[in-house]
């Protein structure tokens, strides 16, 4: 057996893309899961106090599509797409609910939740998440499901 230093560094990091669905694939699927565990918190409680039009509607629709696309992640079936549609998600809570904390103050019909320090610094901060959920989107985007996948892609 050929030890891990031994491996090329492209062979290694395909070895890594599991370790990138898992992340990926558990983080949505929880938090898709808990819009409708947690409407009011977490679902159309939540998109209404961001000023989102019909937010039953959205948050069942947001909710759905990460559950789903969690699923098809962690299983490593039809990776690229499902990976696409959480990046899609990434960027829209990106652009709506963090481009408001670097403003100050909310655009369009997107409100800005109430904070003690707004700026570039504390939008940083509250995107941590949503910036690596949304870079290990692109990664499996980019390189599909990697090994261990139902897709083998």
């Amino acid at each position: 057996m050929a030890s891990p230093q031994s491996r090329s560094p492209s062979r290694a990091a395909w070895w890594t893309l599991p370790l990138v669905r898992l992340m990926v694939g558990a983080v949505f699927l929880s938090e898709g899961l808990q819009k409708f565990l947690y409407p009011v918190l977490r679902g159309p409680g939540r998109f209404a106090d961001m000023g989102w039009p019909v937010p039953e509607g959205v948050a069942s629709l947001v909710g759905g599509t990460e559950v789903v696309c969690g699923l098809l992640i962690l299983i490593g079936f039809y990776t690229r797409l499902a990976a696409a549609g959480t990046a899609t998600i990434m960027t829209t809570a990106i652009i709506t609910t963090k481009i408001p904390i670097w403003l100050g103050e909310g655009f369009g019909p997107f409100e800005v939740r109430t904070l003690g320090e707004y700026g570039f610094w504390s939008m940083a901060h509250a995107m941590r998440t949503d910036w690596a959920m949304l870079l290990g989107s692109l990664v499996l985007v980019i390189a599909g499901a990697g090994p261990w996948a139902a897709d083998s892609t």
